[in-house]
This record gives structure tokens, C-alpha cells and sequence, in this order.
């Protein structure tokens, strides 16, 4: 049995490399490649940004919201005085939570549109249909999004 360092096979010989001016697309490639992956590492996505910088008045209006359509009947709702229910998932820490019923992204527009109607986003969701218009689950969406 011969070992890898003894046998020049699977070294690249000169004879062997490509001509000088056909590296420089693969080099190209690599570089975009890699700066588009650096940039989209460190960054958040442009809505989760917007969920987070939602406004001190649609946030504050969130959360009266949120207290008048009874969500604390089944959610424990931090800051939302009497939302201790306990038959759905706490809702504590739902701005760092990834997924909106384990199955959707938690960016600001799905969570709205899981708000207005929950089965349409989930068939098989166990939240009731309430009947919050776009713009009271936008600012509902935005106080879900204060919840670190």
C-alpha cells in the first residue's frame, strides 16, 4: 500500500493546468459568490428589520389590539394584562422565534397574513378565524415583534 505523498498522482502537473486566462471567470465567480454570502450572513431581511423598527404608535396600538380580540384567552402574552391563557403556545419571545406555527417564516407580512386568517396559512392550524383586518394584525404583528 503506497501512500498519497509517494504517488505524484494526485498532484496537479504543470502539463495538466489550465491556460492562465481561463482562471480569471472561475476566480470571478468565486469572488461575487463569496461576497454575496458574506453580506447576506451579517445581515436581516429588509421585513424583519421592519417588524422590529415597526412604530412606537403601531406597536402600542398592537398590543391594545391584541388585548380587544382576547388573544390572551389561550396565549400567555407578556405586557398584555390578563393574557395568561395556556391552551396555545406562550407567545414570550415570539420576535426571535423563526417560524410562525413551526411552519411559516416570521417575517412582518406572513405573520399579518396568518393574523387576518390562520387556515388559509395553515389548513390544519388550531387558532380560530377572527376576523382582524390587514391593518390591526400589521400593528398586532408589530408588537409580537417587541417580544424579545
Amino acid at each position: 500500500m503506497s501512500c498519497p505523498a509517494d504517488d505524484n498522482d494526485y498532484m496537479p502537473q504543470a502539463d495538466h493546468l489550465p491556460e492562465r486566462g481561463s482562471l480569471r471567470p472561475v476566480l470571478y465567480w468565486a469572488v461575487l459568490t463569496s461576497a454575496i454570502v458574506a453580506v447576506g450572513c451579517g445581515s436581516e431581511a429588509p421585513e424583519s428589520k421592519a417588524l422590529k423598527a415597526g412604530s412606537a404608535q403601531s406597536v402600542l396600538r398592537g398590543k391594545t389590539l391584541i388585548s380587544q380580540y382576547q388573544c390572551g384567552s389561550c396565549h400567555t402574552i407578556p405586557g398584555v394584562s390578563d393574557a395568561r391563557g395556556l391552551t396555545a403556545v406562550s407567545l414570550e419571545g415570539f420576535g426571535r422565534r423563526s417560524y410562525i406555527g413551526g411552519r411559516i417564516p416570521n417575517q412582518p407580512s406572513a405573520l399579518s397574513a396568518w393574523l387576518v386568517d390562520p387556515h388559509s396559512q395553515a389548513p390544519s392550524a388550531t387558532m380560530p378565524y377572527l376576523a382582524v383586518s390587514p391593518a390591526d394584525a400589521m400593528d398586532m404583528a408589530n408588537y409580537l415583534g417587541t417580544l424579545q
